[in-house]
């Protein structure tokens, strides 16, 4: 990802290209090939249909910007409300995080706005969407009375949660209530939660701090990983391998997803890669476009492709991202790409979206 140079790229590079190998050398040949329908150049499993302020693109006009390009989309808004305090902005709106000093809030009803929006698309239409619940507060040991609330309000809709955030740079301060911690009761409620009734989980958490002292350990790592392994039974995607927009990937970065995943009490845990500030750490050079590929060639069945694009108001908005990544695309064997664009979705949306209705079903009034 970032840039490696002297000492260190040939350390880095012995151990993305050598050690793996040798750790890993049957893995990619054991999987098979990706269920993935080829028609369709990728699914998107991380985009937001609103923005902070709770606004976005009607949902037919995105179907057709994904046109027959993409094949099934993770559907959710914002969970957070960018406040408009006249006191703090006079009559200059914030539309966005960094416009403004005010806080932001939970935005319960981004959930409604999803369903909704949703519940209008014919059948066929909705096949192409999996929606997810985003609009609960993770600190609140109600967060998981809200989300069983949300499945009972609209059975048939929702696949999983997420994206939610607990760290994130510049966000998770400004949170009116209090920042939520991956050391909360409340988020192992809403956790185990997912896990009981099948529910997906895409969670943002940075795994290190704003501008880092150089060569300090990762903040948030150890308690990340503890949390994913208090939850075996719930699928979980981290988002964007814990990266930010100014949370580089830390020292040690492959090594560190490499731990996680080669990890048999975390195969529950997958990677989504996406959004444009990754995109720009994995494709920075040659280097950094080889250490990733030969990560998800050796973890082919990990990965999925997210484009993280916020209301875009046209397809090429839409698709830029996508085409960010190409130059690493590119380098990924054939059945590592089909399983990072589509397989992957398929097979962990597909079984979520059952144990859901399965779920509903049981618990149907």
């Amino acid at each position: 990802m970032a840039k490696l140079t002297g000492k260190w790229h040939r350390r880095y590079t012995v151990l993305a290209l050598g050690a793996l190998a040798c750790a890993h050398a049957g893995r990619l040949a054991a999987q098979p090939p990706a269920p993935a329908d080829p028609t369709y150049e990728f699914n998107d499993s991380h985009f937001h249909l609103t923005n902070y302020i709770q606004r976005g693109t009607d949902l037919r006009a995105f179907l057709a910007m994904m046109g027959t390009r993409v094949g099934h989309v993770a559907l959710f808004g914002i969970p957070l409300q960018q406040q408009w305090s006249v006191r703090v902005d006079g009559m200059n709106a914030p539309t966005y995080y960094l416009h403004t000093d005010a806080p932001l809030y939970y935005y319960s009803f981004t959930d409604a706005q999803i369903a909704m929006a949703y519940k209008a698309l014919s059948p066929a239409e909705q096949a192409r969407f999996d929606p997810m619940i985003t609009g609960f507060n993770p600190t609140d040991m109600y967060a998981a009375d809200h989300i069983r609330r949300v499945l009972t309000i609209f059975p048939g809709v929702f696949t999983g949660i997420g994206e939610f955030t607990i760290h994130k740079e510049f966000v998770s301060a400004k949170v009116a209530g209090g920042v939520a911690s991956l050391l909360d009761p409340a988020l192992d409620s809403v956790l185990s939660l997912a896990g009981n009734v099948g529910l997906l989980v895409i969670l943002h958490n940075d795994v290190d701090v704003p501008f880092a002292k150089p060569g300090s350990p990762p903040a948030y790592l150890e308690q990340m990983r503890a949390l994913l392994g208090r939850h075996p039974n719930t699928t979980i995607i981290w988002a964007h391998t814990g990266v930010g927009r100014v949370v580089r990937p830390v020292h040690h970065h492959i090594a560190m997803l490499e731990s996680l995943l080669s990890d048999p009490k975390l195969s529950n845990v997958y990677f989504d890669l996406s959004w444009d500030e990754v995109a720009k750490y994995i494709v920075e050079s040659d280097s950094t476009i080889a250490v990733t590929t030969a990560l998800v060639n050796r973890y082919p069945d990990r990965f999925l492709f997210g484009t993280d694009v916020v209301a875009p108001s046209d397809a090429s908005q839409y698709f830029r991202v996508y085409d960010i990544y190409k130059p690493f695309l590119e380098k990924l064997t054939p059945n590592a790409r089909a399983q990072l664009l589509r397989g992957n979705y398929e097979r962990l949306f597909g079984a979520a979206r059952k144990r859901v209705r399965a779920w509903e079903a049981a618990h149907d009034r």
